[in-house]
């Protein structure tokens, strides 16, 4: 009985994929990810308006736009009228990349910002607070569902 079966080195065990399918282009397609940066499409022009205030902002914090040399998936993809010549632009959006250490200082920046808001709001609150009547400030929510 043991003749007439075959080792398990010569049984083949491939999978069959399944059929491909169509699927609609991605807007803005997803770029190569280096190690430590950030990638972000930055708003330089909305309905063929120049949006130099917003990529201004962005540079100043960080941002510098990606060369086409870096991600050569985009050559095809990049408008020949850009005013971006080396850059990736599309549809009046240019890809940026930032170190990934700037983009954890600036939410650590909210983060602390959001903090500092709250903590005064609840000071402002408590203020009114009286041993009579005391007001309570509890941050805590619950989701809970009709009994039936």
């Amino acid at each position: 009985m043991s003749e007439n079966r075959l080792t398990r080195e010569l049984e083949n065990r491939t999978q069959q994929e399944r059929p491909k399918q169509w699927a609609p282009a991605e807007t803005l397609p997803e770029p190569d990810k280096q190690a430590g940066f950030a990638y972000r499409w930055i708003r330089v022009s909305t309905l063929n308006n120049a949006d130099p205030r917003n990529l201004s902002g962005k540079l100043r914090e960080g941002w510098e736009p990606v060369k086409v040399s870096e991600q050569p998936k985009f050559k095809l993809l990049i408008d020949p009228n850009s005013r971006f010549k080396d850059n990736i632009e599309i549809g009046g959006l240019l890809l940026c990349k930032t170190p990934e250490e700037f983009v954890n200082q600036r939410n650590d920046y909210y983060v602390n910002q959001t903090q500092a808001q709250t903590t005064a709001i609840d000071n402002s609150f408590m203020r009114e607070n009286d041993a009579r009547m005391p007001l309570f400030a509890e941050r805590k929510s619950s989701t809970s569902f009709g009994k039936g």
